[in-house]
């Protein structure tokens, strides 16, 4: 198991590979479709955003409510591919790691080779594990998106997978060659 601190250096990123189990802690933000949507928008029209993401990570997950005496509540993975419009930018802009879950289309494996970023799985279903690694949590953008707003959350020990590494190897892709292989 790789441990890793948020936000990521790149030189750290070029050392993992696909297939690579990770423990991520630190400073990550979440953001889903409607969030993607205004900030790809404001980038669009050469507006600042309203929280830095340069050098960040995004994890694709909207918490359901917080209940008392807890920083978050449940929180799982997204289907990433509703964000692969938006991802291109998003890597040019600055954003240096992505979570979700499932594939990811050629233009962004492409996109996070040439910008030596990467996309970490998180696995579906785990969502009352993955809030027991979330320390901190707080609203930094688009509070009217309600679950969809745009927040920074302090992790500890949240387990990933890199499903594509900085040189574009998809480890959903080797999975199925390994597969077609044996069979």
């Amino acid at each position: 198991m790789i441990r890793l601190t948020a936000p990521f250096d790149k030189k750290d990123l070029k050392t993992l590979h696909a297939g690579d189990n990770v423990l991520v802690t630190g400073v990550i933000y979440t953001a889903r479709d409607a969030a993607h949507g205004r900030l790809c928008a404001a980038l669009e029209k050469g507006e600042e955003l309203p929280v830095d993401l340069h050098g960040q990570t995004i994890f694709y997950a909207g918490p359901t409510p917080t209940p008392p005496g807890r920083p978050s509540g449940a929180i799982g993975p997204t289907t990433s591919m509703r964000m692969d419009a938006y991802t291109p930018a998003m890597l040019a802009y600055g954003v240096n790691a992505l979570i979700g879950k499932g594939g990811r289309s050629e233009a962004v494996r492409l996109a996070l080779k040439e910008n030596g970023s990467v996309y970490f799985a998180a696995i579906g279903g785990c969502a009352a594990y993955m809030a027991a690694c979330i320390e901190q949590l707080d609203v930094v953008a688009y509070d009217d998106l309600g679950t969809e707003s745009i927040k920074r959350l302090v992790v500890r020990d949240l387990p990933l997978t890199v499903a594509i590494d900085s040189e574009g190897n998809d480890a959903y892709a080797m999975g199925v060659q390994t597969y077609l292989e044996s069979v």
